[in-house]
């Protein structure tokens, strides 16, 4: 099991960067493939960025493509989530997420992250 913690959420004006950071402890983390999920109010949680647990891929919700960029240091425990070019529409709790499953089956099966972080909140100002 990963525990995660997230931080680096706040408020910006649209156009701003972010980069939202997820510690991770735990012997499991530099096998895990590792994810970003947001969650607006009143909508659904969405998957927004993956990466393997070797950083060789990458996936990416089209919403978001060119503008985000997801990577990981495994010897420092970390995955970050670079947020540039940002939108109202971008406004959410954002989730860091690891699973024990192969890439290519989390790209397109989500459900398959087990282990989140709390969430830190993204506000973008219009």
């Amino acid at each position: 099991q990963v525990q995660l913690v997230e931080s680096g959420g706040g408020l910006v004006q649209a156009g701003d960067s972010l980069r939202l950071s997820c510690a991770a402890s735990g012997r499991t983390f530099s096998s895990a493939n590792m994810g970003w999920f947001r969650q607006a109010p009143g909508k659904e949680r969405e998957f927004v960025a993956a990466i393997s647990w070797s950083g060789g891929s990458t996936y990416y919700v089209d919403s978001v493509k060119g503008r985000f960029t997801i990577s990981r240091d495994n010897a420092k425990n970390t995955v970050l989530l670079q947020m540039n070019s940002l939108k109202p529409e971008d406004t959410a709790v954002y989730y860091c997420a690891a699973s024990r499953f192969a890439f290519y089956s989390i790209i397109n099966r989500p459900t398959q992250f087990d282990s989140w972080g709390q969430g830190t909140q993204v506000t973008v100002s219009s």
